[in-house]
C-alpha cells in the first residue's frame, strides 16, 4: 500500500516527480471544474468565485500540509484518487438541487463539496513531496520553506495554462476528451501517481458513472428527459461550450443549447397544409432580423435581392441566414464554433448554398476588403453574455468598412436594457453608424424583466431617417409567423441610452472592455433565471 510517508522515504527525484505530477493533474482539474458547472449554472457564474476559492484552498493546503499529514498518519495521499473518482457522482446529485440552491450559491457549494477538498489534500501532499524532493534544509529554514512554495505555485499555474490550451484545442474530439470523459481519465492518472488498495472505496462511484450518470451515459439521460417531454438528438463539447440539440415532444419544437443558454430553436410540429419555406423560429427576434431587407434606401428605391450580398456574424440555428438565402441573397456566415455550424446544417435545415467561414469574427473583418456587403446581421449572444470584443469601437468600425455605402446592418443585443453595458453598446453603435432605430422583441405588457432582446437597425448614411418599406407576400416566405413578426413594432426611445453614469465611459473600446465584466456577471445571473423558466430544471441539470 502506497502512502505519503512511504514516498517521502524514496529517492529525491522520485519525490519531486510525484509532487509535480500531482500538482499538474490537480491544476488540470481546475478549468475542467468550470466546464462541468457551466451547463448547469452558466459559464460566467461558474467562473465568478472559482479563482478566489482555488487560491484560498490551495494556499490552505500548503500551509496546513504538516497538520494534514499528522491527522492522516501520512496516508492523506491515499484519499486523493478516491476523491477524484467520487467527484462526478457528487456533482450529479448536487446538480439536481441547483434550482433550490440558486445561482451562484449552488456553483460555490458544488465546488466546496467536490473540487476544493481534492485541491486541499492534493496541494498538501504535493507540497510535502516537492519540499522533500528539493531537500533545501541545508540552506536554512527560510529557503527550505519558501523555495518549495514558489515551485509548487509555478508548477500548478503551468499545469493550469497547459490544461486551458489543451481543452481549447482538443475538447470534444473523442469521449475521453469530453468534459465527462476527462473526469473519468483524471482519477486514473491520480491512481497512477498514488496506487492504493483504498481505491476499492471508489468502486460504487465508478459503477454509477459507467451505468447511470446522465452526463456520461446517453441512455440514462434520455430516460430522464422523456419524463419531462424532451429527447436528446445530439450533443458535443466544443469551442464555445456544451452544444446539444433537444426536441420538445409535447409542444413540437427543437432547440440548440450552448451551456446554460439557447442559441435558438424552430417549431417542428406544423398544422396540416402549412409549409413555410423556412421553418418558423421559436423566438420572434430571429424573424425581426430578417427585416434588414426592408430598410429603404436614401432615395426610397426598393432594394433588389438578386446580386445582393449579406454577411451574418453568429449562426445559431440558422433561421435568419436561411431566410436571406431563400430570398436569393448571397450569404456569408461567420461562426466561430464548427459544431454549431454542423448541428445547424444537420438538424435545422440550414441550406448548403452559403459561404461558410469557421473563424473568429474579429479576424475575418480585419482581412475583408471594404464595401463588400449590402446587409450585415450581427447576432452573437451565447452562454448568457454578449462577447464584448464584438461590440467594441474597433470591431464595429472594421465591420462598417465591409458594408456598402447604402448598406444596412441589424445588431441583436440581448441583456438588461436598463444597465450600463446596454447604453454603452448603443452609444458605440450610434457613433459608428449615424442613423439607427431600436426595437425590442416584447411589448411592455409582455415584459416580466428588463432582460430582453433588442434589434438595432442602422445605416451608414445620415441623409434620411431609417424607414421600412411595407412587406409584400413574398417577404413572408409562406409563413404566418413572419406575417406577425417580420416588421418591427416595439420601438425603443434611443434617448434612454444617452445618460453616462459617474466614472462611466461614452463608448466601448477594446482596451477598456474588462471594466464591463462585473456587469456581465450580473446580467448572466438574470439570464440564468429566465432560462430556468424556458426549459424545465431537469433539462438544464442533466444536460
Amino acid at each position: 500500500m502506497s502512502s505519503l510517508a512511504g514516498l517521502l522515504q524514496r529517492p529525491t527525484n522520485r519525490q519531486l516527480l510525484a509532487g509535480a505530477a500531482l500538482l499538474f493533474v490537480t491544476a488540470f482539474y481546475s478549468p475542467l471544474t468550470i466546464l462541468m458547472l457551466a451547463p448547469v449554472y452558466g459559464s460566467a457564474p461558474a467562473h465568478l468565485f472559482h479563482g478566489y476559492g482555488a487560491a484560498l484552498v490551495g494556499g490552505a493546503g500548503w500551509f496546513l500540509k504538516d497538520h494534514i499529514q499528522r491527522l492522516s498518519g501520512g496516508r492523506a495521499l491515499l484519499v486523493v484518487p478516491v476523491l477524484a473518482f467520487w467527484v462526478p457522482t457528487i456533482q450529479t446529485f448536487l446538480f439536481a438541487s441547483s434550482s433550490a440552491l440558486g445561482n451562484p450559491f449552488g456553483a460555490v457549494v458544488t465546488e466546496v463539496l467536490t473540487y476544493y477538498p481534492l485541491l486541499l489534500i492534493s496541494v498538501a501532499c504535493a507540497g510535502k513531496l516537492v519540499q522533500a524532493g528539493l531537500d533545501l534544509g541545508r540552506h536554512g529554514d527560510a529557503v527550505a520553506e519558501h523555495v518549495p512554495l514558489l515551485a509548487t505555485y509555478v508548477i500548478y499555474k503551468a499545469g493550469e495554462k497547459v490544461a486551458k490550451w489543451f481543452l481549447a484545442h482538443f475538447l470534444g474530439a473523442a469521449f475521453f476528451l469530453s468534459r465527462s470523459g476527462i473526469q473519468l481519465l483524471l482519477p486514473v492518472l491520480y491512481s497512477t501517481i498514488a496506487p492504493s488498495k483504498v481505491l476499492l472505496l471508489a468502486v460504487p462511484s465508478l459503477i454509477f458513472s459507467l451505468t447511470s450518470n446522465v452526463h456520461m451515459h446517453p441512455g440514462a439521460l434520455n430516460s430522464h428527459l422523456h419524463e419531462e417531454g424532451f429527447s436528446l438528438i445530439a450533443r458535443q463539447d466544443s469551442l464555445t461550450g456544451y452544444i446539444s440539440v433537444l426536441d420538445n415532444l409535447n409542444d413540437g419544437f427543437r432547440v440548440m443549447r450552448c451551456d446554460h443558454s439557447l442559441l435558438g430553436g424552430q417549431w417542428t410540429r406544423m398544422p396540416r397544409g402549412y409549409s413555410p419555406a423556412v421553418m418558423d423560429p421559436i423566438y420572434s427576434v430571429f424573424t425581426m432580423l430578417e427585416a434588414v431587407r426592408l430598410v429603404e434606401t436614401d432615395h426610397h428605391e426598393p432594394r433588389v435581392d438578386a446580386n445582393s450580398k449579406a454577411l451574418v456574424i453568429g449562426l445559431g440555428v440558422g433561421t435568419t441566414p436561411s431566410a436571406l438565402m431563400h430570398h436569393g441573397i448571397e450569404t456569408t456566415i461567420v461562426e466561430i464554433d464548427p459544431v454549431v455550424h454542423q448541428f445547424a446544417t444537420e438538424y435545422f435545415h440550414l441550406p448548403s448554398n452559403h459561404i461558410s467561414v469557421i473563424e473568429d469574427a474579429t479576424t475575418f473583418v480585419q482581412r475583408t476588403p471594404p464595401a463588400q456587403y449590402d446587409y450585415i446581421v450581427h447576432d452573437v449572444f451565447t452562454g448568457g453574455a454578449e462577447p464584448l470584443e464584438l461590440f467594441t469601437m474597433e470591431f464595429l468600425e472594421n465591420l462598417a468598412a465591409t458594408l456598402k455605402d447604402d448598406g444596412v446592418i441589424a445588431i441583436n443585443y440581448a441583456g438588461d436594457i436598463t444597465l450600463y453595458p446596454a447604453a454603452l453598446t448603443v452609444r458605440t453603435i450610434q457613433h459608428v453608424f449615424p442613423t439607427c432605430r431600436i426595437f425590442r422583441e416584447q411589448s411592455d405588457s409582455d415584459l416580466t424583466t428588463d432582460f430582453t432582446n433588442m434589434v438595432i437597425f442602422c445605416k451608414k448614411s445620415s441623409a434620411t431617417p431609417l424607414t421600412f418599406r411595407k412587406p409584400v407576400p413574398a417577404d413572408y416566405l409562406a409563413s404566418k409567423f413572419r406575417e406577425n413578426y417580420l416588421l418591427p413594432k416595439q420601438e425603443v426611445d434611443a434617448s434612454m441610452f444617452q445618460e453616462i453614469p459617474k466614472s462611466g465611459r461614452r463608448f466601448l473600446f477594446e482596451r477598456e472592455k474588462n471594466l464591463i465584466y462585473k456587469w456581465q456577471d450580473r446580467a448572466s445571473l438574470e439570464h440564468w433565471k429566465i432560462m430556468r423558466s424556458v426549459l424545465p430544471d431537469l433539462v438544464w441539470e442533466n444536460w
